[in-house]
């Protein structure tokens, strides 16, 4: 299949939280693969080393931070060293996130408040930390990722879904307050990717379920997600912002 490139896209300066595997991988890949710098972090230490020596020959090696993003001191740190290394930073992709799966009766307060430091605190500070160097620039773009999860309200999921849901609020706050900077702020809702994380909740009996519940065949991969992001990510999205972009085969 022949992918689009975006002249736009070359030389930015890329920030990918969860960037080691699965949908954050396919992103690193796509937006290395247009010739940008790209930084990135993950607490899978061996699979982000590992994506970065296989894309050790591309023009611009990707740079991999070890980080776990639940603590906001080395969350601000390890951005600040992301922009010092890139000399800013000009689009943000808030992608790490774990949807492990949980009941009602799981919940407790420390829990709780785990479940919105991994998937919806951190997208709050790596915006708030990415929007200086933004402005010195002129301009940017933060891409936040949701999730089609609670749009569908899936079973087993309730803190999961509480923070993709506030995800989207966020995202409609940012694009208000920073449009008159030439920031964009978008979300971008996948369905159900293929990754090898998703094959842990899916048998292939459940995969062909999804796959019947959607308006076209076919599995959703990281790669499919990726094209979604650079467009939004790149010029031709200029007038895009404060809104959520389905990528989800028409999962209904």
């Amino acid at each position: 299949m022949n992918r689009a490139i975006y002249p736009s896209l070359k030389g930015k300066r890329v920030f990918i939280s969860g960037g080691g595997s699965g949908i954050g991988e396919g992103l690193v890949e796509a937006f290395v693969g247009q010739g940008a710098h790209v930084a990135f972090c993950d607490i899978a230490i061996a699979e982000s080393e590992a994506l970065v020596e296989r894309l050790a020959d591309a023009p611009f090696k990707p740079l991999f931070l070890p980080c776990d993003l639940r603590d906001i001191d080395a969350l601000q740190a390890m951005m600040a060293q992301a922009e010092a290394e890139l000399g800013g930073i000009d689009i943000l992709i808030n992608n790490a996130a774990n949807d492990d799966r949980h009941t009602i009766e799981d919940v407790t307060p420390a829990y709780w408040e785990e479940r919105m430091a991994v998937n919806l605190r951190h997208k709050f500070f790596a915006a708030q930390a990415a929007i200086p160097a933004m402005k010195r620039a002129g301009g940017g773009a933060i891409l936040n990722f949701g999730s089609i999860s609670w749009h569908l309200a899936l079973p087993d999921l309730i803190l999961y879904q509480t923070a993709k849901a506030a995800i989207e609020g966020l995202t409609r706050s940012l694009a208000r307050d920073l449009g008159r900077d030439n920031i964009r702020v978008n979300t971008i809702i996948p369905g159900n990717v293929k990754t090898l994380r998703q094959e842990k909740w899916y048998t292939p009996e459940g995969e062909a379920e999804i796959v019947a519940a959607q308006c076209l065949d076919g599995r959703i991969l990281p790669v499919d997600v990726a094209a979604l992001a650079m467009f939004l990510a790149s010029d031709d999205a200029r007038l895009c912002t404060g809104h959520d972009y389905f990528i989800d085969a028409g999962w209904r």
